[in-house]
């Protein structure tokens, strides 16, 4: 559906649904290492939960497709998506599978390390009448590959077919070269690409370190058949590429405490953006507003910022065309 949305638009996004379990650290145990955590947290997480909260919480009507074990985890995960005001009648209760976990560390210096264990995530299946129904009013799907990829694929390609916008973000990557490990028929069905520096190295198969590093990787993907690229660049900000070439915009510098979220709620306010129609470089802007204040505090989901937030919160530079 490509209907002009100014207010609160719909969104469905397919993903996964984890409980976090969160250690913050002086500094990550090196091989061998044993150290000692200043305090663990418990809390709902999973990159399709994270981007869902996100554009919630960013204005949109959000409806969740996931899977989660008949346990306790699960029925946390539930109640927090009802609490956000999620519709989660696409969330699946997997009765053979615990629910998805990522143990986390984060250091003095808000980086983190993660491991997840898809556990019911991994038993992913479509319900292909029940997305249908969804996006026959979403103006956007919006997907990511903690969940099988033949699933990934398949909404994608009803997606397509219902005239509904693509946003993807390929994360985890698979470990083998990825272009081999994507398949081709995927490409030509994203509208808009989100990949960090990381994942755009890998897909693009040339280094990224700098924006303009990140500017040919976009292009590169964009070639492939997305509208639309974004190469998140952490506190650098992140690089835009279009049909009207790529642009740099820049980070807020700030006193990060946590970058756990940080992706996802760019994510998720750059999606609302592009689904109220507005130009790619201010929903970029948007999402580096949303990340900055995410990084402030401590947590997934906890530290995802509203919309009332992000307003009030200071403007990123200018852009730079590269």
């Amino acid at each position: 559906m490509t209907t002009p949305c100014t207010r609160r638009p719909r969104i469905a996004v397919v993903g996964s649904l984890n409980i976090d379990l969160v250690l913050q650290v002086r500094h990550a145990p090196g091989p061998g290492e044993t150290v000692l955590a200043d305090a663990l947290h418990l809390l709902p997480g999973g990159k399709g939960g994270n981007q869902a909260v996100a554009c919630v919480r960013q204005g949109a009507q959000v409806q969740m497709f996931g899977r989660i074990g008949d346990d306790a985890h699960g029925r946390i995960l539930r109640a927090r998506l009802d609490a956000d005001g999620i519709d989660h009648s696409g969330v699946q209760t997997d009765p053979n599978a615990d629910t998805g976990m990522a143990a986390i560390t984060v250091d003095a210096a808000a980086q983190n390390r993660i491991v997840v264990v898809p556990g019911a995530n991994g038993r992913f299946m479509l319900d292909t009448d029940a997305l249908r129904a969804s996006l026959r009013q979403a103006h956007c799907l919006v997907m990511q590959f903690e969940i099988p990829l033949p699933q990934v694929l398949a909404a994608a390609g009803q997606a397509q077919a219902a005239g509904c916008p693509v946003l993807l973000n390929p994360s985890p990557m698979a470990p083998l070269p990825a272009l081999q490990a994507l398949p081709g028929a995927l490409w030509p069905l994203v509208d808009t690409l989100v990949v960090n520096e990381v994942e755009a190295a890998a897909l693009a198969g040339s280094a990224v370190a700098t924006p303009a590093d990140a500017a040919v990787a976009a292009q590169t993907l964009c070639a492939l058949g997305p509208d639309r690229v974004v190469v998140t660049l952490g506190a650098a900000g992140a690089v835009a590429a279009d049909a009207a070439g790529c642009r740099h915009h820049p980070g807020q510098m700030v006193a990060a405490v946590d970058t756990t979220a940080a992706g996802d709620t760019f994510l998720g306010a750059l999606a609302v953006a592009l689904a109220q129609q507005q130009a790619l470089d201010a929903a970029v802007r948007q999402g580096i507003r949303a990340a900055t204040l995410c990084v402030l505090q401590a947590g997934a989901q906890p530290s995802i910022p509203t919309r009332a937030a992000v307003a009030q919160s200071p403007q990123p530079p200018d852009w730079i065309r590269l």
